[in-house]
């Protein structure tokens, strides 16, 4: 009886007034537009079209239409809307569809186009919770795909943080050296400028060449910021040591320097290490030690079975505390150690008996 209300719109002769026709078709087709941004709307328009539909018979080929319309519906709510809304909204479906079938086509042929209706629906359910459970996996794949990068990005910074630091315990090691010898060439040179003025102008042509390797040592750490690793200058190694001594030793007793063993097949990042370690060793000589305080340094290159050992030894004697003494900041030992750990090392630093200081360490390097 109530699908039968729109019939009362029949014109005399049999056909149904073309305004009703265009109103359904309007209400059939165009919900389509906003489906997606209101469901509930839209499914609404089109399950009341689809109802006038197949009550009133408008136009005979609007049937298929009215159908299709209602597997539009179960669809988009089987994607986009709450699972209990999909069942709920294919249950009414099926109602609506099975009502009129067996009411316009009472018998078997009736129930046989309910139950193949029926069947459509279940197969738009299907493909619509097969495109929701696509869509939530995609979204998945992107939402940890955005924590993955997320993460990647943090450990990029964190990376970088841990190499700037690693260039300023670099920078500390070699401008520290640098200037600290400036420091006491440049003392040295204002104690002896009248009874030895040739010794003034040797002073003064190692602070100035101390000076220039400092600038370019610092000019090479801050362009590994910015710079390809392969483009940069030669590091000093093992050979440079004896330049080293000699620079430390102006306006000091000279550095007793003994290298012995064989360097032959030593890395070249193991001669690096063993020289920055010997380098900041005696930077704290030049610190912290008397001005007069006699220093010495051994570097040993012997084996241990199947690895190459490198020890390095660093003393230097006592005497009277200087009270111009440079602040220890602590960066010295720190890279001394995280050196030593890098070739499996060991690092011993502290007082000797007779007041004075010694650095010993140990590289410990591994056929390749």
């Amino acid at each position: 009886m109530v699908l039968s209300v729109p019939s009362l719109y029949q014109t005399g002769d049999g056909w149904r007034a073309p305004w009703i026709q265009a109103v359904v078709h309007a209400g059939l087709v165009l919900p389509l537009l906003w489906r997606r941004r209101c469901p509930v709307a839209a499914a609404a328009t089109m399950l009341a079209a689809a109802w006038v539909s197949y009550g009133a018979q408008v136009w005979q080929w609007q049937i298929p239409i009215a159908t299709l319309a209602l597997l539009v519906v179960v669809y988009t709510f089987a994607v986009r809307g709450r699972r209990v809304a999909a069942v709920v909204m294919a249950g009414l479906v099926a109602v609506l569809f099975g009502t009129w079938a067996i009411t316009r086509y009472p018998g078997e042929d009736g129930g046989w186009g309910t139950l193949g209706f029926l069947l459509m629906i279940a197969i738009a359910w299907v493909v619509g919770e097969f495109m929701r459970a696509r869509r939530e996996y995609f979204a998945e794949v992107e939402r940890r795909a955005t924590v993955a990068e997320s993460e990647r990005r943090a450990l990029a910074r964190a990376a970088v943080a841990e190499e700037r630091n690693r260039i300023a315990r670099e920078l500390h090691d070699v401008l520290a050296h640098s200037v600290s010898v400036m420091v006491v060439n440049a003392e040295g040179a204002a104690l002896i400028r009248r009874a030895d003025p040739d010794a003034v102008d040797r002073t003064l042509k190692t602070i100035s060449a101390t000076g220039r390797a400092a600038l370019g040592d610092l000019r090479r750490l801050v362009e590994v910021l910015h710079v390809d690793p392969s483009s940069r200058a030669p590091q000093p190694a093992t050979a440079d040591l004896r330049e080293l001594v000699s620079r430390v030793s102006v306006g000091r007793p000279a550095i007793d320097l003994v290298v012995a063993g064989d360097t032959g097949g030593l890395p070249a990042s193991a001669a690096v290490q063993a020289y920055r370690i010997v380098q900041e060793a005696l930077t704290n000589v030049v610190k912290h030690a008397p001005v007069d305080a006699p220093a010495g340094v051994v570097v040993d290159f012997g084996c241990a079975g199947t690895n190459r050992v490198v020890r390095i030894e660093v003393t230097n004697g006592g005497g009277p505390v200087r009270l111009d003494a440079f602040p220890a900041s602590g960066h010295g030992l720190t890279g001394m150690r995280e050196r030593v750990a890098m070739f499996g090392g060991t690092l011993d630093a502290g007082p000797t008996g007779e007041g004075g200081y010694r650095v010993t360490a140990t590289l410990r390097v591994s056929p390749t």
